[in-house]
This record gives C-alpha cells, sequence and structure tokens, in this order.
C-alpha cells in the first residue's frame, strides 16, 4: 500500500515540491500517518512547503 502513496504523492509533486495541505489529504484519504507521508516524502526526494504545522 506504500506504492500507492508514492505513486499518489508523485501525481501531485510540481518542481520537486508537495503542498502540506496535499500530503495531508493522501494521508487521510489512503489511511497513513503524517509520519509515513513524511517519510515517503524523504525517500522520493518531495519537499513538502506551505506547511501548516511546521514540521516541514
Amino acid at each position: 500500500m506504500k506504492e500507492e502513496l508514492k505513486e499518489e504523492m508523485l501525481k501531485k509533486t510540481v518542481d520537486g515540491k508537495l503542498a502540506c495541505a496535499a500530503a495531508r489529504k493522501l494521508a487521510e484519504e489512503l489511511g497513513f500517518s503524517y509520519e509515513e507521508v513524511g517519510a515517503a516524502a524523504d525517500e522520493l526526494g518531495i519537499r513538502i512547503k506551505n506547511c501548516q504545522l511546521g514540521c516541514f
């Protein structure tokens, strides 16, 4: 299932960046924790932008 998360993240990534709101929405829709989404972003080299939580 983690591969599904990575595929969806790549679809929403623009110029190597993904908005925090989009990352949070993916986590909620696919049943992953925010930490898992952050780890997947790290693995893929995706930077999270406009983070509302101040984590990225």
